[in-house]
């Protein structure tokens, strides 16, 4: 590398394409002079694109959103998803985004890059904001619904790497999602998995807080939640849904009568904070963790904005090294990672 910090971008991801990426792409080169971009995507949408820290790789193919995994990552070989990704593999880049398919994504993605020693599955992980202000990181958001207790102990371990990166924790608080704080709350897996999480930190490996429960997101309890996929998924979009359902209510109450209206006026500025805070375009950019690359998933249908969002996490991941400091957490959780590993049969 020259110095600078290069990020691939799958240009035709998405629900809306080069409409959203390019305009996306100029505003993030426009933040981040030290940053350069490698635009992949069919030439004749991107030929109008001309930066000088920006350089374009064609592809023939794109993943649509609906296409199975087995035509993404068997059949479609020129897609801007997968030689985005191949520029992570080759050095061409640090980490690559995308906002295609994110099923496709992740195949695509683990088959070319494959994962870190010690970790059996990567896993999504995000933000959500919270009412201090910030933004509690969850995973996983979606790529693994069935896990075992070792998968989200895993996912814990290379979580608080994430969080020491994106929030400059050096040892964020962990919490385990449960239906109850009570240690004997929850089905067998959830058990196991608090019994795994208070090991790794009577060895220092997590500053585990203990079981947490769905409004503990909100509240900014801790720093890092870790559950299954499907359960994350759904936290997500709830999250989504009701940062829209209060923006939409404010709009239709503030603009009923002249009296409403300017009551909005004269709360403007309390209004627009609160709208910012809740807005999860800001937090868009889903780390795909446990690989041995960088990938970002951005929100299919994001607008400029929130893609631009995404291109920042990237970003901030490169230049925190955060595949360095995910190895090195694991490393230093290997006894206890290595000991929740099943023996092949046999042996």
């Amino acid at each position: 590398m020259n110095g600078m910090i290069t990020i691939a971008v799958d240009c035709m991801g998405g629900d809306f394409g080069p409409s959203v990426t390019l305009p996306a792409c100029i505003a993030f080169l426009s933040q981040y002079p030290n940053a350069e971009l490698v635009l992949v995507g069919r030439t004749e949408q991107l030929a109008r694109f001309s930066h000088p820290r920006a350089r374009i790789v064609a592809a023939s193919e794109v993943v649509e959103m609906d296409d199975p995994l087995e035509i993404a990552l068997r059949k479609k070989k020129d897609s801007s998803m997968r030689l985005a990704i191949e520029q992570v593999r080759d050095g061409q880049a640090q980490a690559a985004v995308s906002a295609g398919n994110t099923g496709a994504l992740m195949a695509i993605a683990r088959y070319l890059l494959k994962t870190l020693d010690g970790i059996e599955r990567p896993a999504l992980a995000g933000q959500i904001p919270n009412a201090l202000g910030g933004a509690t990181t969850v995973l996983d958001l979606g790529a693994n619904v069935d896990c075992t207790a070792l998968h989200l102990l895993q996912f814990a371990v290379m979580g608080s790497a994430l969080v020491s990166v994106t929030a400059n924790v050096s040892s964020p608080s962990v919490g385990l999602l449960n239906i109850g704080s009570e240690v004997i709350k929850g089905n067998e897996t959830i058990k196991e998995t608090g019994d795994l999480l208070r090991a790794a930190a009577a060895s220092g490996d997590l500053n585990f807080y203990g079981n947490v429960e769905g409004n503990d997101i909100f509240k900014g309890t801790v720093d890092l939640i870790v559950c299954d996929g499907f359960v994350g998924n759904v936290a997500l979009k709830t999250s989504e849904g009701l940062a829209g359902m209060i923006v939409g209510f404010l709009k239709e109450e503030f603009g009923r009568n002249w009296l409403t209206k300017l009551a909005a006026l004269a709360s403007m500025s309390v209004l627009g904070a609160l709208k910012r805070r809740i807005d999860h375009r800001r937090y868009n950019g889903v780390a795909l963790l446990g690989l041995r690359g960088l990938v970002f998933k951005s929100h299919g249908s994001a607008d400029v904005l929130a893609f631009s969002s995404a291109l920042a996490r990237a970003y901030d991941a490169v230049e925190n090294d955060l595949l360095e400091r995910v190895r090195t957490r694991i490393a230093h959780a290997a006894p206890l990672l290595d000991a929740q590993t099943p023996s092949p049969a046999g042996l």
